[in-house]
């Protein structure tokens, strides 16, 4: 199983192979990219920092959700400075069909930003910041 944190830039070819296989119909990859804005806000930069245990969490996270729902997933978080573009989180789940692996995806996004420590710092345009998930 594929679950770690990464200070280098995410492929999301790399985690949707990690879970691709003859098997499954279906592959979901979600990548989480950073946008250019949040709440009214322009947006120009983001930065993640992460607990030293991140990637423990992470691991545990996806191995929560593979053995709740029997299909294989994984995870990658971006750290570090990223811009609008750049690729936070890439997340992929296979199944034999669409429906439980969109499911099952969501699922293990959502458990992700709510388990795992991780931090964003937004960067806005007019010179302030923000962080987010303290």
């Amino acid at each position: 199983m594929l679950a770690r944190i990464s200070s280098e830039p995410l492929d999301a070819a790399a985690v949707e192979a990690a879970v691709s296989g003859p098997e499954h119909g279906a592959v979901v990859v979600f990548s989480g990219v950073v946008r250019d804005h949040d709440g009214g806000q322009s947006v120009s930069a983001l930065e993640y920092q992460a607990h030293p245990d991140a990637e423990k969490f992470l691991e545990r996270c996806c191995a929560a959700v593979a053995s709740e729902s029997g299909l294989p997933v994984a995870a990658v978080h971006r750290v570090g400075d990223l811009v609008v573009g750049d690729i936070a989180l890439v997340a992929a789940v296979a199944s034999a069909h669409r429906a439980e692996a969109f499911a099952t995806c969501a699922t293990l996004v959502e458990r992700i930003k709510s388990e795992v420590p991780i931090w964003k710092r937004q960067q806005f345009a007019a010179g302030t910041s923000e962080w987010v998930g303290l």
